[in-house]
C-alpha cells in the first residue's frame, strides 16, 4: 500500500466509484467521513459510467489527478482490459473492484471476496470449513466472493445463475485453479442445490434499491435452519433476506462486506489504517 508522498499537500486527494446505476451508493457518505476522520484532506464522488464510455473514464483518472476509484455494477470485468496493471488476486479473480493511480499507472484489485468473507464469519458463520455453499449470479461480485468463500475449505460450492453457460465457465475457471469442489448451473436446478445448502449467498442485484420487491430465487426453495445472505446492502435488509429470517433462517445482509471491502481500498490507496467504525456509522447515518 502506497503512501502519495509525492501528491501536492495543497491538493485535495481525489476519489471515486463509478458505477452504473451510481445515485444509490453509500461508498462517497463513509469514504468522504473516513477521510475526514483521518484528517486526509480529500474527496470521494460518485461518477456515473455507462458501459460505452468506461474506456474514456479510465483514461480520466489520470488526465484528471484521481488517486484511484472504486469500481461497481456493471464494469468489474470489463475494467481490467483499460488496467496497467492486476493484482495477482484479481487476476485469478477475473474481476477488479479497486484502482490506485501511481504517478499514472493504474492497478487494478479485488477487495471484495475478502471484505465479504470477513463479515460473514463475523457477523453469521464463523466457521465456514465442510459447509455446503450456494451462490446465486455469476458476474464480477459472485467471483471475488466465490475466490475467497473457495479458500475457507468448503465441502462444495454451488453456483446458480439465470445463463447457465456463464455459471458452468465460471466454476471451471476456479477449479482449474485447485480452488476446490466447484460446480455450476442453471436455476432449474435451485430446488435441488438450496435443499441441502448450509448457506445460501445471493451476488446479483435483485432487490437492489429501486426495485426492493425483487428476488433472486423463490426464499421458500431454501432450507429452513440455513444461513441466507445478501450482498446488497441498500436496503439493509432485503426481501429476500425478509422472508428468509420468517423461515427460521439466519441472515446476513451485506452491510460488513461493503464497509470492510471499502477499508481495504482505503488502505490501498492512502497506505493508513481505514477508520472502520467511522466507515459504519456513516453509512448507517446515511439511511
Amino acid at each position: 500500500m502506497s503512501e502519495q508522498k509525492k501528491a501536492n499537500p495543497s491538493l485535495p486527494v481525489l476519489l471515486g466509484v463509478m458505477g452504473d446505476p451510481i445515485a444509490h451508493s453509500k461508498s462517497p457518505a463513509m469514504h468522504n467521513a473516513a477521510l475526514q476522520a483521518a484528517g486526509v484532506n480529500g474527496m470521494y464522488m460518485p461518477l456515473h459510467v455507462q458501459p460505452e464510455q468506461l474506456e474514456a473514464a479510465i483514461r480520466g483518472i489520470v488526465a484528471l489527478g484521481y488517486r484511484g476509484v472504486n469500481v461497481t455494477i456493471p464494469h468489474k470485468e470489463q475494467v481490467m482490459q483499460y488496467l496497467d496493471v492486476i493484482d495477482e488476486s484479481a487476476r485469478l479473480i477475473g474481476a477488479v473492484n479497486t484502482i490506485v493511480n501511481e504517478e499514472g499507472k493504474l492497478t487494478g484489485y479485488n477487495t471484495d471476496g475478502i471484505g465479504y468473507v470477513r463479515s460473514l464469519k463475523e457477523e453469521a458463520v464463523p466457521e465456514l470449513a465442510g459447509k455446503r455453499i450456494a451462490v446465486l449470479g455469476a458476474g464480477g461480485a459472485a467471483r471475488g466472493v466465490i475466490y475467497a468463500l473457495a479458500l475457507e475449505k468448503p465441502e462444495r460450492i454451488s453456483i446458480l445463475n439465470r445463463t447457465a453457460d456463464r455459471a458452468v465457465a465460471l466454476a471451471s475457471d476456479l477449479r482449474a485453479h485447485g480452488l476446490g469442489d466447484i460446480t455450476g448451473g442453471g436455476m432449474e436446478e435451485a430446488a435441488a442445490v438450496l435443499a441441502s445448502a448450509d448457506i445460501v449467498i445471493n451476488t446479483t442485484a435483485a432487490g437492489m434499491h429501486p426495485h426492493i420487491d425483487d428476488v433472486p430465487v423463490d426464499p421458500a426453495l431454501i432450507r429452513a435452519g440455513a444461513a441466507v445472505s445478501d450482498l446488497i446492502y441498500n436496503p439493509l435488509e432485503t426481501r429476500l433476506l425478509r422472508e428468509a429470517r420468517q423461515r427460521g433462517c439466519t441472515v446476513h445482509g451485506g452491510l460488513g462486506m461493503f464497509i470492510y471491502q471499502g477499508a481495504v481500498a482505503f488502505e490501498h490507496w492512502l497506505g493508513i489504517p481505514a477508520p472502520v467504525e467511522t466507515m459504519r456509522r456513516a453509512v448507517l447515518d446515511s439511511f
